[in-house]
């Protein structure tokens, strides 16, 4: 039986009115929310045979090159110990990170202790943290003087379930202070550079889960997890050359991380292709009694599955028939990220199953995604910090500015703007996806205004060696789509296998650090 894509079954009247009580939520606190529909089946599992997969030549010289996939097929086979992946990956610590500056704390002796059993996919895979996930017995900053000494008693939902399978905690990462933008020490001096162009630190690396970016494609991590409210998993990913998924709102748990903004933050992973970004988020995805945001989903449908390429006569397809919309002016020009943006759509029409379609922008589009709606937002992340607000705020740092900005905010400016945002909702599910199943983007915006999954993939470079990313944005819980496109582009490309050469030999000592103002930090934060 043909076991159709998660998209075809859910209902988008039922996703809005989701999305209405969500913003009501917010006013009267954690309540049960309207069921998109009921979990069925068994959830899938990471011991599927396609999260294994044999490496290619060239990575079985350095374990850190591997894949998630390929680092357990040779564990499976006994070919590594989870041992000597984890040494490896201390030792690139060790040398680099000093350039980097891609991790808070790392958690060497604490990793070594581990002993992963199971016999899934992430079994002894080293994985970087977001510093504003908790985890338990570890400081848990969000590198901001307010939790500067704050040492959480458990585990995040999403840390414990990496764990649960298998996986191996190498540290904590930097981040921007609570998540407002790239990751900076508290009073703003940058921390975290481009793995790509470590010796420039003016190079934005992305946002602000940019130290878990830094660890993955600078080969300090086989993999991490992020938060994205404005961005921070698909602009690092972009930025670094990664595949990152942003996926719906409430499929994965928010329970354990410093919060920013109740109803636009997501957790989800950044990997090196689509079939780590789908091993994570199975491992991550579920519903949780702890986050109500989790209950009444459709059930996580087999991503593992979804992210392995199809072929047809040695050629590959794709999994699913797609109509793909693209959005006005999305490849127009003669910059490299135009032409990698033209090239890009070209690789796509030429893949069986996949067809382009143009797809106009949803009426009143400039209005309802820019600034005068986007920071209603900011009321949101204001209201739990309001103690902290009245009695230190020196302990916002660099950040102030946007958090009183947001203290400021009328009621009546909060409530228009969560209407704009469902009204938002509404014309991008009936405007655009009338007329396609998934859709091109430039940047993250308004997807994770409106809790739509979102997966971020390499499609390039500049002329300087920078990279050049792509996101695709799809239906309600529609991940397994999106990762099936990923991996069928993935399949005829190698963009994603290409790696960042390493810091030159002494550059972290000399290596000037700029500090961002309040206003670098709120025009960021925006």
């Amino acid at each position: 039986m043909t076991v159709e894509p998660a998209d075809t079954g859910v209902d988008r009247r039922a996703f809005l009115a989701r999305a209405a009580a969500l913003a009501a939520v917010t006013t009267v606190g954690a309540v049960a929310l309207p069921a998109v529909a009921s979990a069925t089946g068994r959830a899938p599992t990471l011991d599927n045979s396609n999260a294994f997969v044999k490496p290619r030549p060239e990575a079985l010289a350095d374990p850190t090159e591997l894949t998630i996939a390929e680092a357990a097929w040779l564990i499976r086979e006994r070919q590594l110990r989870p041992e000597e992946l984890l040494e490896a990956y201390l030792a690139r610590i060790a040398a680099y990170d000093g350039t980097y500056q891609a991790f808070n704390v790392v958690l060497a002796e604490q990793a070594r202790a581990v002993r992963s059993t199971g016999r899934g996919a992430l079994r002894g895979i080293p994985l970087a943290i977001k510093d504003n996930y908790y985890t338990a017995g570890v400081h848990t900053t969000a590198n901001s003087f307010l939790f500067q000494d704050f040492v959480p008693p458990f585990d995040a939902t999403a840390v414990a379930r990496l764990k649960a399978a298998g996986g191996i905690v190498l540290g904590k990462t930097q981040m921007g202070p609570l998540a407002t933008t790239r990751a900076t020490t508290p009073d703003g001096v940058v921390t975290t550079v481009n793995a790509w162009t470590p010796t420039n630190p003016n190079t934005d690396p992305g946002g602000s889960s940019t130290g878990t970016a830094t660890a993955v494609a600078g080969r300090m991590a086989t993999s991490g997890i992020g938060t994205q409210t404005g961005g921070s998993i698909t602009a690092p990913s972009n930025a670094q050359n990664l595949t990152g998924i942003k996926p719906t709102m409430g499929r994965v748990s928010l329970h354990g991380i410093i919060p920013l903004s109740y109803t636009r933050d997501h957790p989800g992973p950044l990997t090196r292709d689509a079939k780590d970004a789908a091993i994570m988020l199975t491992a991550m995805a579920g519903p949780d009694p702890a986050d109500p945001r989790t209950q009444g989903l459709p059930g996580v449908p087999n991503l593992i599955d979804a992210a392995t390429p199809v072929f047809h006569r040695g050629k590959v397809k794709l999994r699913w028939n797609t109509r793909i919309g693209v959005l006005p002016g999305f490849a127009n020009g003669t910059s490299a990220t135009a032409l990698a943006r033209q090239a890009y759509l070209a690789a796509l029409a030429a893949i069986p199953g996949a067809t382009l379609v143009d797809v106009p922008l949803p009426d009143e589009w400039d209005l309802l995604t820019g600034n005068t709606f986007n920071n209603v937002r900011l009321p949101e992340r204001s209201e739990p910090f309001m103690p902290y607000l009245r009695d230190n705020l020196r302990g916002f740092g660099v950040s102030l500015s946007g958090w009183l900005q947001g203290a400021l905010f009328g009621g009546n400016e909060f409530l228009i703007g969560q209407r704009a945002k469902l009204l938002l909702l509404e014309r991008v599910l009936d405007q655009i996806f009338d007329k396609c199943d998934v859709v091109v983007q430039t940047g993250p915006v308004p997807f994770d205004i409106i809790g739509l999954p979102e997966l971020a993939f390499p499609i390039g470079f500049t002329a300087a060696g920078v990279p050049i990313g792509t996101i695709l944005g799809g239906l309600p819980y529609g991940e397994d789509r999106l990762l099936s496109i990923a991996a069928a582009y993935q399949a005829v490309t190698d963009w994603h296998h290409r790696r960042p050469a390493d810091p030159p030999a002494g550059v972290a000592a000399r290596l000037a650090r700029p500090r961002l103002t309040a206003d670098d930090v709120l025009e960021q934060s925006q």
